[in-house]
């Protein structure tokens, strides 16, 4: 398998300036990706890479955040303004229960969003650069899905207007869950990834009797919002909170890396393009 080497780089005043689209940050969906890739089979793994020669890399971590890297690309402009709503979901009830025609109106939201490139990456007849497009956001739209924020319940813009001190600073819980409790652990993404794959087999929630899995995904996450201390009393991030929630971060990076190289087996070794 492929080695956990070079990385997707963005500066720091990307991130603290990160839109509600961009969910984990760049360390985050590297270490996804990272986790993803581990666990392909082979006929998943070379087909993977013969995509990615294009981009003289072999690893996913390298295009996990590209898409949230299009929107400062002018030559990308309109795909940005087509895809920035297919990076989350806002429930329009705190029961998490997902509604498509209230929920996702118009296809405009991540279930739609990872429905869609799935069908275009499994899809054998179409433009390798098309398929290649679609793989970026396979593996991006699943790392989205498995931030909790990005699987809303409240009307706070998954967490960026609900305020919050972090580190002595002022900032939102969006940013918090983005990249603030993972960098606080000083670890580079490449040793993140070490670190979770080293804890074994994924174990993942037990499975809903629903017949969209990528939705079952994002109603899983809302109610991780809603019931898990995700929104901290007195809008206060310290310590007590970063021991409590960290680890529901971390075992979301873990499903989210299973998840993803079970949707791309399922892609790129059948003809169903289901996980």
């Amino acid at each position: 398998m492929p080695k956990l080497t070079s990385a997707v780089a963005l500066g720091l005043a990307l991130t603290l300036t990160a839109p509600m689209a961009m969910a984990w940050g760049p360390e985050g969906h590297s270490i996804v990706a990272a986790l993803a890739q581990q666990q392909l089979n082979p006929a998943a793994e070379a087909e993977v890479i013969r995509l990615l020669a294009p981009e003289h890399t072999r690893e996913l971590a390298d295009i996990a955040s590209w898409p949230d890297q299009i929107q400062d690309d002018p030559a990308l402009t309109d795909l940005w303004h087509q895809t920035r709503q297919l990076h989350y979901i806002d429930f329009g009830s705190g029961d998490c229960h997902y509604v498509p025609e209230r929920d996702c109106k118009d296809g405009q939201c991540v279930v739609a969003g990872l429905q869609h490139y799935v069908e275009v990456l499994s899809n054998r007849s179409l433009p390798d650069a098309e398929r290649l497009q679609a793989l970026k956001f396979v593996v991006h739209f699943v790392g989205d899905e498995h931030q909790p924020l990005h699987d809303s319940y409240r009307d706070d813009k998954g967490g960026n207007t609900f305020q919050v001190q972090f580190d002595g600073r002022g900032s939102n819980l969006h940013r918090v869950w983005d990249s603030g409790m993972l960098w606080s652990q000083h670890l580079s993404w490449q040793a993140y990834a070490a670190k979770l794959a080293a804890e074994g087999p994924v174990t993942l929630p037990p499975e809903t009797k629903g017949t969209d899995p990528y939705a079952d995904w994002a109603e899983e996450s809302c109610r991780i919002s809603r019931d898990q201390g995700v929104y901290p009393s007195g809008h206060v991030i310290d310590q007590h909170y970063v021991d409590a929630e960290l680890p529901i971060a971390e075992a979301q990076l873990r499903i989210a890396g299973k998840r993803l190289a079970d949707v791309l087996d399922a892609s790129l070794g059948t003809a169903s393009g289901k996980p």
